[in-house]
């Protein structure tokens, strides 16, 4: 029997009011099963980063519910909803948000250190995280020194460090050529297959896509179309 990690039910999102309101989300049902990667596929503006940062309990629906695990994520607030998000999800985005004028080291710490690990330990799973990445050997270095390939290892790097269930990657190639967004992806699905961490990659690329078990695609808020890859 294949187990859902998270489940979403009819979720809505939508920012302003009267005239100025806009409907992001309206009305999006999904089941993500442990261990898959999928695809939210979509043009700019479509939802799908809307619908990203709901199911990683970075905001709020408007309407719907969100179960994590089989639990409703509406229970989880304050400090309970950050250590849940914290010991559970791992974050790779388009745009680094790497510290400037830190170490290497020190990024990819930073969750544990939000989570109260102690600084010995939190050293040793900091590096072994490098070290799965291929970075060992730039721990030291300034973090935002480094080529665009390395700083999303480093970012891939920082979301492992906790060992998280779900990794999610919003455009994780979107600022790297091409034959450097070809290794991140295989990093990204390799770590889906070889550590069996469920894998939700936004992206608008349809060639990345179907490189994940399945793909759901976007418009207007909806989902419009599903496609399953293996």
């Amino acid at each position: 029997m294949t187990e859902s990690v998270l489940e979403a039910h009819d979720l809505a999102k939508s920012y302003g009011r009267g005239a100025n309101r806009f409907d992001a989300l309206k009305g999006v049902s999904l089941s993500i099963n442990r261990g898959e990667s999928l695809a939210i596929v979509g043009k700019s503006g479509s939802g799908k980063s809307t619908l990203m940062h709901l199911l990683a309990l970075l905001d709020r629906p408007s309407s719907g519910r969100i179960l994590l695990n089989g639990s409703d994520a509406a229970s989880l607030a304050g400090a309970t909803l950050n250590k849940a998000r914290n010991q559970t999800f791992g974050f790779v985005f388009q745009q680094f948000f790497l510290m400037p004028n830190t170490s290497v080291l020190d990024n990819v710490i930073l969750p544990l250190k939000i989570a109260g690990i102690g600084a010995r330990t939190r050293k040793r799973q900091a590096m072994d995280a490098l070290d799965a990445l291929g970075l060992a050997d730039k721990a030291k270095n300034n973090a935002t020194d480094l080529s665009g390939g390395q700083k999303q290892r480093v970012v891939i790097a920082r979301a492992l460090v906790n060992n998280p269930s779900v990794i999610f990657a919003d455009e994780p190639t979107g600022n790297l050529d091409s034959a450097t967004g070809e290794v991140v992806e295989d990093i990204l699905l390799d770590l889906n297959k070889e550590r069996g961490i469920t894998l939700v990659l936004v992206t608008h690329d349809p060639d990345l896509a179907e490189r994940c078990d399945r793909s759901i695609h976007v418009r207007d808020g909806l989902i419009v179309t599903q496609e399953q890859y293996a």
